[in-house]
């Protein structure tokens, strides 16, 4: 009796901690697409892609400036779209590679870690874009970018604050993509502050860059060389 009594207990037990860990899950959607995606991606394809053009792809913060006049480069490709995740840039990505451009600069992933989707997703679909740039259009250089800090004091984006081990992590990982055919640029540690958050005076949201923020990209791809 005592036996079959221990045995309804630990099952009661076990149900419980499952219902807990259940509870505990983190939801996300990877489907989710800003509203102006399918615009975005029609204007985008009207402007189309040529083997000489640099293509900047990415979210807001890379739609945040006109890269063209930036850098005083007429063949710089804007294809930022805000809101955008990396499940997007995977949606869109043939658009790109189709033109086969000489450079693509990556930037993503910011938007993911404030919609809760895994680290891990995250890094595999930064794998995926990679190894689909290099089968799809060989002779493209690809650049990708280490993610940007934030800085919760402005108070604004409260989605994307209290997830800076998330961006620690990837950055980390990302610095291990570097190969023969993958540069990767270090923006974060340009962008820091003593606290490790975005640097107030470049920020005028604690996420987006002001045109001080763009002008500190801007030289760290003309003094990388990354521009030739």
């Amino acid at each position: 009796m005592k036996q079959a009594f221990n045995k309804i207990v630990i099952a009661l037990i076990f149900a419980f901690t499952c219902s807990q860990l259940s509870a505990q899950e983190v939801k996300y959607d990877t489907t989710a697409r800003p509203g102006s995606f399918l615009k975005k991606i029609e204007e985008f394809k009207k402007e189309g892609i040529t083997k000489k053009d640099f293509v900047f792809l990415g979210n807001s913060i890379t739609a945040g400036t006109n890269w063209a006049k930036l850098l005083d480069l007429p063949n710089a490709k804007n294809r930022g779209i805000s809101g955008d995740i990396t499940f997007g840039v995977l949606e869109r990505l043939d658009q790109v590679i189709s033109g086969k451009p000489a450079k693509v600069f990556v930037l993503i992933g910011i938007n993911d870690i404030s919609r809760n989707i895994p680290d891990s997703l995250i890094l595999r679909n930064y794998k995926n874009i990679i190894s689909r740039i290099k089968t799809g259009s060989k002779k493209t250089k690809i650049y990708f970018y280490t993610l940007l800090p934030v800085n919760a004091s402005f108070n604004k984006f409260k989605n994307h604050y209290g997830k800076d081990e998330h961006i620690l992590w990837l950055n980390s990982e990302i610095r291990k993509l570097a190969d023969k055919k993958v540069t990767v640029i270090d923006l974060y540690t340009h962008f820091i502050d003593g606290e490790n958050h975005l640097k107030a005076n470049l920020t005028h949201d604690g996420l987006h860059l002001k045109p001080e923020g763009y002008q500190v990209w801007a030289e760290v791809l003309k003094n990388g060389g990354y521009l030739k």
